[in-house]
């Protein structure tokens, strides 16, 4: 295990830790054969993954407790590009739909999306915000490296050259496909502020409509409180080499607007142009204010 904890791998351009991925895993994602009725959740790390994860298994498990308090988050809605995902997909319930996650961008999955009528939800999250967990992410996942200083972090993010690429580009393609994809957009934002309505409007766009009492149930087991103290979420049964939670949480905070405790003035303003030069044409409706 650990002769691979500090490998990288590319492909299509964009650093992957070697962990987790392979090169051959990275190429079977890109060529997977979705299903209908399958429900693909995608984002950019440390967009509200595990949370929506969590919404997602929640929303389709019928009253059936059972697997969100005995199976992991990645055993649930497994990410098809790691290299746990053959083993974790033949013992994945048969029934439908299936879930799954992906951190992979919209070039490299359309082709094999376009084959099917999957449901697509993607999730995004303030930039800064999401840069800031990203941040924290790296100090305690053994397969991250360390990051040398916040300023170098805040540089490498804006320039796309760290793991998992672009937060700019992955966003941009992903929302550029919303005509060729049957894709709901959400937000980090809406579910944390309005957490009943946004499941609302999942449950209809996966056409699973839920009654208020199974509401409050996905309410319940969603909530920061609840997914902070159990072990199928929070990451706790990894060992330490893997993700060392004596130097923090996996699950930090689950808030809005964190990023204003790290980012000094002169940072906000690089962060601000960089972002205003990236996204200002992009005739994307994004729901984050920048300041």
């Amino acid at each position: 295990m650990s002769e691979r904890m500090n490998t990288t791998v590319i492909f299509d351009g964009i650093r992957f830790p070697g962990f987790i991925h392979t090169l051959e895993s990275l190429k079977a994602a890109s060529a997977f054969q979705f299903q209908d009725k399958d429900v693909l959740l995608v984002t950019f790390p440390k967009s509200g993954t595990t949370w929506m994860q969590q919404v997602l298994s929640l929303i389709f498990c019928e009253g059936h407790l059972w697997p969100i308090h005995h199976l992991p988050n990645w055993a649930r809605v497994p990410w098809i590009e790691q290299i746990s995902f053959s083993q974790v997909f033949q013992e994945l319930r048969s029934s439908w739909p299936r879930l799954f996650t992906s951190h992979l961008s919209a070039k490299v999955l359309a082709p094999a999306l376009m084959k099917s009528k999957v449901k697509v939800v993607y999730m995004a999250r303030n930039p800064k915000d999401t840069l800031v967990s990203f941040y924290h992410f790296h100090r305690i996942a053994g397969f991250m490296p360390d990051p040398s200083s916040f300023e170098d972090f805040v540089d490498e993010f804006l320039e796309g050259t760290g793991f998992f690429g672009s937060w700019f580009d992955h966003v941009k393609g992903w929302l550029g496909l919303q005509k060729d994809l049957n894709l709901l957009f959400v937000t980090y934002e809406e579910l944390h502020q309005e957490p009943r309505r946004t499941i609302q409007k999942l449950s209809e766009f996966l056409e699973h409509p839920l009654r208020p009492e199974e509401e409050d149930v996905v309410l319940q087991h969603c909530s920061f409180s609840f997914m902070s103290q159990s072990n199928m979420v929070n990451y706790s049964v990894l060992s330490n080499e893997i993700m060392d939670q004596r130097k923090g949480k996996f699950l930090r905070k689950g808030v809005v607007g964190d990023w204003r405790e790290h980012f000094t003035p002169e940072l906000n303003k690089k962060f601000n142009a960089v972002y205003q030069s990236k996204m200002g044409d992009s005739g994307l409706c994004l729901p984050w204010t920048m300041d």
